[in-house]
C-alpha cells in the first residue's frame, strides 16, 4: 500500500514535469515551426519529464518524503528508463529522421538502414568509456554502472564545457567596464554611411539598366530591315553607351560587401548602446554587481581546478559539512547541524536544480534559434533531448558530491560501483580548457574592438 501511495505521488509530479516540458516545446521551440511529427515532441517531454524525476528524488531523499524503498524503486525505474531513452531510443530517431529528410533513401530501406546506423552508433559509444578508468571489469553488460559511466562522460564534458564559458563569459556580457561607450550620434553616423552606401548601389545599377537597354534597342534597330516607317516611329538611333558595364558591375560588388560589413557593425552598436542603456537601470546594475561576483568565483574555480589537477585531489567533503565544521570547530557557534543541514542542502539543492534547468533549456533554446530549419527542426529537437538526459543524468553523478553524507547514500548506491573521483577530475580538466579558451577568444575579440574604435578616432581626427 505504502508504495502504490507513493507511486501516486511520483506519477503525479511527473505528469506536471510533462506538461511544463510540453509547453517549452510548443512556446519555445516550435513556436516558429509547424510540428508534423508528435513523436518528437513526446520523446523530449518523455527525456525531460525523467530527467526532472531524478532530481525530484534527490529532495525527497533529503526531506524523507517517501518511503526509501520506494525511493530505491522509483530510482531504478528512473535510471533505466533515461538511460533507455538516451542510449537507445533518442538516437535510433534523430538516425531515422536524419535518414528520411534523405531522398536517397527509398521508404522501405529507412527502417532497416536506421537498425544498421545505429548499431555502428552503439559500438562508438560503447567503445568511447575504453580509454577512461570510469568503472571495474566486473560489471556486466546490462549493469546500470555501464550505461551511466559511458553517458556520464560525456554530459560531465557538456557541463563543464558549458560552466567554463558561462563563468567568463556572464562578467564580461554584464559588467559595464567591458561595455564599449556608443552614443546616439555614433549609430546615426554609421547608419547615414550605410544609407550612402545603398543609394550608390542603386544608382550604379540604374546606370547598368539603362546602358544595358540602350544596348539592346540600338541591336534591335540596326536588324530591323524595314527601317522606312519603323525609324519613324522610334527616332534615329541613339549613340553608343560609354558606360562601362563590367567595371560598374564590380564596383557594385564591393558596395555590397561594404553594405553587409556596415549593416553589421550598425546592428552591433546599436545593440553596445541598447547595453549602455540597460547597465544604467536598476537591473543593469545588479547585474554589473553579479558580475564582479561571478568574476571572484571564476578567477577562484580557475584556481582551484588547477590546483585539483597538479596536486591529483578530489574534495572529501560536501562544502556544507565543511561550512558547519568552521562555524561550530573554529567559532564555537552552537548550532543544531542536524537541523540546520537537512534544511540548508535541501536548499542548496533546490537553487542548483532551478538554475541548472532553467539555463539549460534557455541555452538550448538559444542554439535552435540559431540553427534550426523547416527540415532540420525535428533532428536538432531529438539531439537537444538526448544531450539534455545525459546533462541531467551526470549532474546528479556530480551533485552528489555537495550533498551531506547521510543524503548520499542511496544516491551513491543506486549509481552503483562507478568512479566517482574521476567525473570530478575530468570536470576539473574540462572546465579550466573552457574557460582557458574562452578567456582567449574574448581577450582576441576585445582587443580587435578597442583597435576597431581606435583607427576611427584617428580618421575622424585627421
Amino acid at each position: 500500500m505504502e508504495l502504490i501511495n507513493d507511486t501516486i505521488t511520483v506519477l503525479s509530479s511527473q505528469v506536471v514535469f510533462f506538461l511544463v516540458g510540453w509547453i517549452f516545446f510548443v512556446k519555445m521551440l516550435f513556436k516558429d515551426y509547424e510540428l508534423h511529427h508528435i513523436l518528437v515532441q513526446l520523446i523530449f517531454c518523455v527525456n525531460f519529464t525523467l530527467s526532472c524525476t531524478m532530481f525530484e528524488l534527490i529532495i525527497f531523499e533529503i526531506s524523507d518524503v517517501l518511503d526509501i524503498g520506494s525511493r530505491y524503486f522509483h530510482w531504478y525505474i528512473s535510471i533505466y528508463s533515461t538511460l533507455f531513452m538516451v542510449i537507445v531510443l533518442t538516437p535510433f530517431y534523430i538516425i531515422y529522421f536524419v535518414l528520411t529528410s534523405s531522398r536517397l533513401v527509398s521508404s522501405n530501406m529507412k527502417i532497416p538502414l536506421s537498425l544498421v546506423v545505429w548499431c555502428f552508433y552503439f559500438y562508438l559509444f560503447w567503445k568511447l568509456g575504453d580509454p577512461f578508468p570510469i568503472l571495474s571489469p566486473k560489471h556486466g553488460v546490462l549493469s546500470i554502472e555501464q550505461g551511466i559511466s559511458r553517458v556520464g562522460v560525456i554530459g560531465v564534458t557538456l557541463m563543464a564545457t558549458l560552466s567554463g564559458f558561462g563563468a567568463v563569459n556572464y562578467p564580461y556580457t554584464s559588467m559595464a567596464v567591458f561595455m564599449r561607450s556608443v552614443t546616439l550620434l555614433d549609430v546615426q553616423m554609421i547608419e547615414k554611411k550605410l544609407l550612402q552606401t545603398m543609394e550608390s548601389i542603386t544608382a550604379k545599377k540604374r546606370k547598368i539598366a539603362l546602358a544595358e537597354r540602350d544596348k539592346q534597342k540600338n541591336r534591335h534597330v540596326g536588324e530591323s530591315e524595314s527601317s522606312g516607317w519603323w525609324l519613324k516611329l522610334s527616332g534615329p538611333p541613339r549613340s553608343p553607351s560609354t558606360e562601362n558595364i563590367p567595371l560598374l558591375k564590380a564596383d557594385i560588388q564591393a558596395l555590397e560587401e561594404l553594405s553587409r560589413h556596415l549593416f553589421l557593425e550598425a546592428h552591433d552598436m546599436q545593440n553596445m548602446r541598447e547595453r549602455n542603456e540597460w547597465s544604467k537601470t536598476c537591473q543593469g546594475k545588479y547585474f554589473n554587481i553579479l558580475g564582479h561576483f561571478f568574476t571572484i568565483y571564476c578567477v577562484w574555480k580557475i584556481f582551484i581546478s588547477t590546483v585539483n589537477i597538479v596536486f591529483d585531489r578530489v574534495g572529501k567533503v560536501d562544502p556544507i559539512t565543511k561550512t558547519f565544521d568552521i562555524l561550530v570547530n573554529w567559532f564555537g557557534i552552537d548550532v543544531d547541524v542536524a537541523m540546520w543541514s537537512q534544511q540548508i542542502s535541501f536548499i542548496v539543492v533546490g537553487i542548483i536544480v532551478f538554475t541548472s534547468t532553467r539555463g539549460l533549456l534557455l541555452t538550448m533554446s538559444k542554439f535552435f534559434i540559431w540553427l534550426s530549419s523547416s527540415k532540420s527542426s525535428n533532428v536538432l529537437v531529438l539531439f537537444f533531448s538526448q544531450i539534455m538526459g545525459m546533462y541531467f543524468m551526470s549532474m546528479v553523478v556530480l551533485m552528489r558530491m555537495n550533498m551531506p553524507q547521510e543524503y548520499r547514500a542511496i544516491i551513491t548506491s543506486v549509481l552503483g560501483d562507478l568512479q566517482f573521483n574521476f567525473y570530478h577530475r575530468w570536470f576539473d580538466v574540462m572546465f579550466l580548457v573552457s574557460a582557458t579558451c574562452t578567456l582567449a577568444l574574448l581577450y582576441l575579440a576585445h582587443k580587435r574592438e578597442v583597435e576597431t574604435v581606435d583607427n576611427k578616432n584617428d580618421n575622424k581626427n585627421h
